[in-house]
């Protein structure tokens, strides 16, 4: 398997553990000092969550607001150690309306891991 294929399957089986709410499945593709970079925020970076303890439980919050989220048709795009997953991302929002927008996630790799994962996502009117 060429480092591409390598990447690109790291990228798809954490995107399957995602859909599953796998959450060891996720944190397992993730390095111990992992970043995640939410798509809103106060800071114009989002809302930054750093280390394994801190990224799982935001990642835990996510999935147990909108049980039903889900990051639809992955399409992974892979540039030596930076990487891109865009997705069509589904839910139903804790207030019940639904949510249907395209996103993707702009990822770090390091040490055959996700290190960095900054997410954006097209706003709904």
């Amino acid at each position: 398997m060429s480092d591409n294929q390598v990447k690109w399957q790291l990228l798809e089986d954490f995107a399957q553990a995602f859909n599953r709410h796998d959450l060891d499945g996720v944190m397992s593709r993730m390095t111990d000092d992992c970043v995640f970079l939410t798509a809103a925020g106060p800071e114009p970076e989002g809302v930054r969550f750093e280390g394994q303890d801190a990224v799982r439980a935001a990642f835990a919050k996510f999935i147990a607001d909108m049980p039903d989220v889900q990051w639809n048709d992955p399409v992974h795009t892979i540039e030596e150690d930076r990487a891109m997953t865009e997705w069509r991302f589904t839910c139903t929002m804790p207030d019940g309306t639904r949510k249907d927008v395209e996103g993707l996630d702009v990822f770090r790799l390091r040490d055959g891991k996700i290190h960095v994962k900054s997410t954006f996502r097209k706003a709904s009117g």
